[in-house]
């Protein structure tokens, strides 16, 4: 588990990147810092892995804290999350790992996360991921539950469509449901779509409902009286 430390003057900044990490196995928020003054009580007091840092910020702005622990020594690695979209050379000149732009995504928040760990060295499966459990070509394969998109159910199967393709499995629908419930949603009594990977909704010509998803083309439909709560949903995590 990697420790973060998030750095926004913004508290609703602060908030929505505390929220994204809760959707990422294998992270966890030490803390929060208002500014750079309080990040660097916080940092000799946590001993962080990773800053989520911002760069316009009162005082020392987020850049000027990063070249003080560079100039430091060992520290944190860095991810800068900032509005600005012209700062990435200099935020590498200083040994950032990423740069993400606002309104920071799920996914490309964890492709930086994932540079960070490997940075760090801590690239290796974590003991409290889950995965799905496939065969392919007589081979086992594991496809860990937080890159799964969506999974349908058609006739005695599952197809579970993620982050990197298309595989087939024979749980049921209603055991994935019951064991990832805070992952995924069910749209349909064929299914459960990720709620990470959730963008939106559309009408088709003949008046159907279908869910839209990120990283994939496939538009699940979505049951009538499911329509109200997705909706909900979406507006919660908008």
């Amino acid at each position: 588990m990697l420790n973060i430390l998030i750095i926004d003057d913004e508290q609703p900044a602060r908030d929505r990147l505390r929220r994204l990490l809760g959707e990422l196995p294998g992270f966890e928020v030490a803390g929060e810092a208002g500014g750079s003054t309080e990040a660097l009580e916080r940092i000799r007091e946590l001993s962080p892995d990773i800053l989520l840092l911002d760069i316009s910020m009162p005082g020392m702005d987020g850049m000027s804290l990063a070249r003080v622990l560079q100039e430091g020594g060992a520290s944190p690695a860095i991810i800068f999350c900032t509005a600005y979209q012209d700062q990435a050379l200099k935020a590498f000149e200083v040994e950032a790992v990423d740069y993400v732009v606002k309104p920071v995504r799920v996914e490309r928040l964890e492709k930086a996360l994932d540079k960070a760990r490997r940075l760090l060295g801590k690239d290796h499966v974590h003991e409290d991921e889950h995965y799905v459990r496939s065969t392919v070509g007589g081979k086992i394969v594991l496809t860990p539950i937080h890159r799964v998109i969506c999974m349908i159910s058609e006739d005695k199967y599952t197809t579970v469509i993620h982050e990197k393709g298309t595989t087939v499995i024979d749980d049921s629908l209603t055991d994935l449901e019951q064991a990832h419930a805070d992952l995924f949603f069910r749209v349909h009594r064929n299914a459960l779509v990720s709620r990470k990977h959730l963008r939106g909704l559309a009408r088709t010509r003949d008046g159907q409902t279908q869910v839209l998803l990120s990283g994939t083309d496939r538009k699940p439909e979505v049951s009538r009286r499911n329509v109200s709560a997705l909706r909900k949903l979406l507006s919660e995590i908008s």
